[in-house]
């Protein structure tokens, strides 16, 4: 039942100042977010590449309140894409964004994270690589699909994210499992209402098992996001039941959760791709990490109790 209080918190600044001062809060964050700099991700990306694993990067902020702030998220997207293809490392990252990052919630933000987010994609696509658009909250959703559909007419192979907790999202998947598609099936990380969404963990892994099986039976590219290990079982073996190959889907994890198994997969053949967040706004996206799990709420604790 802490999940909910925990995502609460998240989107208060009262909260946000007393984390961030804890004195284990570094400790956590640093297992979390690869860094706080493009320098300071790039090391990550090589070692992931040597380990035979793909990366998706994550500009880490969401609370941006002017045009002015979403044109720098947007600039700090193309300055990763200048670097890595700097470096090379264009074929082993790809970006996700949160549309949120882009003015989503301005003034006509719908249009503003449409011109902001194009670039981009542009730029990700003459690099040899692509951008997946994250699922924020359940208001934000027809915005991002509908972003989603005009990207993919230039750029078809932009991703996007569903979230199997929401009521809506097996009609989302039919929709979306069709050839060409890359769809990212993730539980979901937001404070939602029972109005839209399964609240207990039994009916949202029932349905991300459902959604999942309309992803590998459709001529799209499921990503499977989750760390969960009967999930993943039963992902492989829905695959195979829909007589994919192996780079036919993909696993994702985070980046600092289950780090093991990530290379276990990939030493598999499985494709594997790590969730890396990087940057300074981390508040928001570690609070969603420490609702999912209580095992990352009990490491926190237990950093700021002996750092204390």
């Amino acid at each position: 039942m802490l999940g909910p209080v925990i995502l609460a918190a998240s989107r208060s600044d009262k909260m946000r100042r007393f984390i961030s001062a804890a004195p284990g809060t570094k400790q956590v964050v640093d297992r979390f977010i690869a860094g706080e700099s493009v320098d300071q991700v790039v090391p990550v990306v090589r070692d992931a590449a040597d380990k035979g694993l793909e990366v998706t990067l994550d500009v880490v902020g969401e609370d941006i309140t002017t045009p002015e702030q979403a044109a720098a998220a947007r600039d700090a997207y193309l300055e990763l894409i200048g670097r890595l293809k700097e470096l090379g490392l264009g074929a082993r990252a790809e970006m996700s964004v949160k549309l949120s990052m882009f003015g989503q919630a301005l003034e006509n933000g719908h249009d503003l994270a449409l011109a902001n987010v194009r670039p981009v994609v542009e730029a990700a696509a003459a690099i040899g690589t692509t951008v997946t658009l994250d699922a924020e909250d359940h208001t934000t959703l027809d915005s991002m699909f509908a972003i989603h559909e005009e990207l993919r007419k230039d750029f078809p192979q932009t991703g996007c994210v569903i979230q199997s907790y929401l009521f809506r999202t097996e009609a989302d998947a039919r929709r979306l499992a069709a050839a060409g598609s890359r769809v990212r099936l993730v539980k979901g990380a937001y404070k939602e209402p029972a109005s839209v969404a399964y609240q207990s963990k039994l009916e949202i892994d029932k349905a991300y098992v459902r959604i999942l099986k309309t992803l590998m039976q459709g001529e799209g590219y499921p990503m499977i996001g989750s760390h969960d290990p009967r999930l993943i079982a039963i992902g492989q073996e829905l695959a195979r039941q829909a007589g994919r190959k192996l780079d036919e889907y993909e696993f994702q994890m985070l980046y600092g959760i289950r780090s093991e198994e990530h290379v276990r997969l990939a030493a598999e053949g499985h494709r594997m791709r790590v969730y890396t967040a990087y940057g300074t706004d981390w508040y928001g996206y570690f609070m969603r990490r420490l609702a999912e799990k209580p095992a990352n709420l009990l490491f926190f604790g237990r950093s700021v109790l002996t750092r204390g």
